[in-house]
């Protein structure tokens, strides 16, 4: 997931986290400084729904606004082989097998 906060403030004419801060407190949500600032600049770790909902009533926004799905970067079971066995038919040559006999020597052509 992609935190989408600053923007989805700036859409609303929110552009400093101390405005937000402020308005968030005004309904009940109060966050340190430096929550804040984590929740501004960064991906917060963890966040209570609760929290969600003030944020959301406050910039007056959808859950989407603030959470973007990011589906590429989830690992799936058996991708890795997939994207191998579509590289190899995509142009990338795979390794030539050359025989050998069981003592190691080639064989004649």
């Amino acid at each position: 997931m992609k935190w989408n906060l600053r923007l989805t403030a700036a859409n609303k004419g929110v552009w400093k986290a101390s405005e937000l801060q402020r308005s968030l407190a005004e309904h009940g949500l109060v966050i340190s400084a430096g929550k804040m600032s984590g929740l501004w600049s960064g991906q917060p770790v963890s966040l209570k729904l609760e929290d969600l909902d003030v944020i959301c009533v406050v910039l007056d926004c959808e859950i989407g606004d603030l959470l973007i799905p990011e589906p590429e970067k989830v690992h799936r079971p058996g991708q890795a082989e997939a994207t191998e066995r579509a590289a190899v038919g995509a142009g990338t040559a795979a390794p030539k097998v050359v025989p050998k006999r069981r003592d190691g020597r080639s064989l004649p052509p």
